[in-house]
């Protein structure tokens, strides 16, 4: 049952202005709704120079994606605010946004994009180049460095990310840190040539603003063009708090990976009415696939709404 105590201003308000708030956006405000975007400028991934695997727009800055996709949304009438959520609360029909200057906003639904924090193995000088140098995804930036000495820092998935990166380049090194590899996992790696190097890293090496290589504890320093990193992926969710969302683990075989919202296969949440697309719920997207959520899912959230209108309506005629 939709309780709504107030009229609220906008029909759904997007937390987080990425590739699938904005998509989302497009998609709403075409259909008419009222639709405000909160967006506090900090997209995960600002430090790349170059978005790649985007049909149409292959190598795009991910700010200039951005920049188009705001002024798409503003021309079907999406408002966009520059700003940053505090906390949320409400229900369906009901929501209210609160933001960081105290200003109450609120909406009948919630679409919630707000991303994932990658959070990086404690090395000095590897946050510095993380999105530049420092990668995770093959796919993303693999051809880049395909010339390139790649050196891989161990993890649970060390050894995977070894084999798939050698697919890009011929000259790859295995930092195995605390995880060392087992015998038919050699047997792998020296049949593909990729070099294993056992003692532990100290530090990335930065020289003029640049990766050069990295630095053993020995003081040995090994020169690599790019080093590969898994993160640990946090979903963006302390705004959300009082919404009393799943969150639920996300793993690669045993291996946790992080967290991410719980949603269906429509991108609903378990709280009625609020919805999520893009990093927040699957961490894996990459950027078209995000904008490709957003879209999917704005529909659904249209589609939530246009059965309520009609609820609405049928409710007001029998009362004439």
């Amino acid at each position: 049952m939709v309780h709504m105590t107030s009229n609220p201003q906008y029909d759904v308000i997007i937390i987080g202005g990425g590739a699938a708030g904005l998509s989302g956006a497009v998609t709403l405000a075409r259909a008419r709704r009222r639709v405000l975007v909160v967006d506090a400028g900090r997209p995960r991934n600002a430090t790349a120079a170059h978005a790649h695997n985007y049909l149409g727009l292959e190598g795009i800055p991910p700010l200039e994606l951005l920049k188009k996709g705001r002024a798409e949304a503003t021309s079907y009438g999406a408002e966009i605010r520059n700003g940053t959520v505090s906390s949320t609360s409400g229900s369906i029909g009901d929501f209210i946004v609160t933001l960081d200057d105290g200003t109450d906003l609120t909406a009948r639904r919630l679409l919630v994009t707000t991303g994932l924090t990658d959070e990086l193995p404690d090395i000095p000088g590897l946050a510095e180049r993380w999105g530049r140098e420092v990668l995770h995804c093959p796919f993303c930036h693999g051809w880049e460095v395909r010339e390139d000495t790649v050196g891989i820092i161990g993890s649970p998935i060390g050894v995977h990310q070894a084999l798939m990166w050698r697919q890009w380049s011929d000259t790859i090194v295995l930092f195995t840190q605390n995880y060392e590899p087992t015998a038919d996992e050699y047997e792998k790696l020296a049949a593909r040539g990729i070099g294993v190097v056992t003692e532990k890293i100290e530090e990335v090496i930065v020289e003029n603003g640049v990766l050069a290589g990295v630095r053993l504890i020995s003081g040995k320093a090994i020169p690599v063009q790019a080093v590969v990193t898994r993160p640990n992926f946090a979903a963006n969710t302390e705004v959300l708090k009082c919404l009393d969302l799943d969150v639920t683990d996300v793993a690669m075989g045993e291996v946790k990976m992080g967290t991410a919202l719980a949603i269906d296969p429509m991108g609903a949440t378990s709280t009625e009415g609020v919805y999520a697309a893009g990093n927040v719920a699957i961490v894996t997207e990459n950027v078209i696939g995000s904008a490709a959520a957003g879209v999917r899912t704005a529909g659904a959230v249209n589609a939530s709404l246009t059965e309520e209108d009609v609820r609405l309506a049928v409710e007001a005629r029998a009362q004439v």
